[in-house]
């Protein structure tokens, strides 16, 4: 596993996106359409300064709402020129910056945005373990972290072809085997969603809350425990008058039993019967 993890260096990544960059939009663009709406429309809710990792065309910047400032980064020098066009075109306003930029290594200051967004990005970069804690570094406390991603299962022919493809990831530019339990490594993100996108589940939505010394410990374990299933609701406390208006009809039904001539007589009988044998 470790070896598939290693072979997607910056270069290769460079590379795959110089000639994605063309045709990107009319490709895994469109596959990836629902998932990055959804983000979007998640982002849209808030206010502030919003990072986009990965911004690649530019395909989400026409989406974001007037009240939100957007600063995009990629790797890509050929995508970023694609979404410094459509900026232009559209004349996005709140736009404020589009850089080319490392995600394992942001220019930024720390607390610096409100909401950072990682859309489709995981699984390319060579070291996501870096670009999770850079994610959480820049985010301000009490900000989001959304990711929108990927996420392998082990079963299934999605799993089997998933596995098939995992030695490619240097020719494809990105791992096709990568589990989720890769992005819960941070100590001060606290996961608060998880959403299953279109199509058919192939991507997924992780939403988190930036909280200072939440713990990853915690988090990883309720993860875990919470997976597949709804948790069960709490369970309301019971009303005083109801609790003892049960008590008074169990006391009601012992009395009974009490002054029950026929209970004792089966009483004595079971007795004897023990006692003889």
């Amino acid at each position: 596993m470790e070896s598939q993890r290693s072979v997607v260096d910056t270069d290769t990544v460079r590379h795959a996106y110089r000639r994605w960059a063309p045709i990107y939009d009319y490709t895994f663009g469109q596959v990836a359409d629902a998932g990055r709406k959804h983000a979007v429309r998640i982002i849209n809710k808030r206010k502030g300064r919003v990072l986009e990792v990965g911004v690649g065309t530019g395909l989400s910047l026409p989406g974001y709402g007037e009240q939100l400032t957007v600063t995009g980064i990629d790797l890509s020098p050929e995508m970023l020129e694609k979404a410094q066009e459509k900026v232009t075109k559209k004349k996005l306003g709140n736009v404020d910056g589009l850089h080319e930029m490392d995600a394992s290594a942001l220019a930024f200051a720390d607390e610096s945005f409100d909401t950072v967004v990682a859309m489709y990005v995981m699984t390319v970069v060579p070291d996501p373990d870096k670009v999770m804690r850079e994610l959480e570094r820049v985010c301000a406390p009490g900000g989001e972290v959304i990711l929108v991603n990927h996420f392998s299962q082990e079963e299934g022919v999605r799993g089997f072809l998933e596995k098939k493809l995992a030695p490619f990831a240097d020719l494809i530019g990105w791992h096709a085997v990568f589990e989720v339990d890769r992005v819960l490594i941070c100590n001060d993100l606290r996961l608060v969603e998880r959403r299953s996108l279109w199509p058919i589940g192939l991507f997924t939505m992780l939403r988190f809350v930036k909280e200072p010394g939440f713990g990853v410990a915690p988090q990883a374990a309720r993860y875990m425990l919470a997976k597949g299933r709804r948790e069960a609701p709490a369970r309301a406390p019971e009303p005083i008058r109801v609790r003892a208006m049960r008590m008074t009809a169990r006391g009601g039904v012992f009395a009974r039993r009490l002054l029950d001539t026929n209970y004792w007589r089966s009483l004595y009988r079971r007795l004897q019967s023990q006692l003889t044998e």
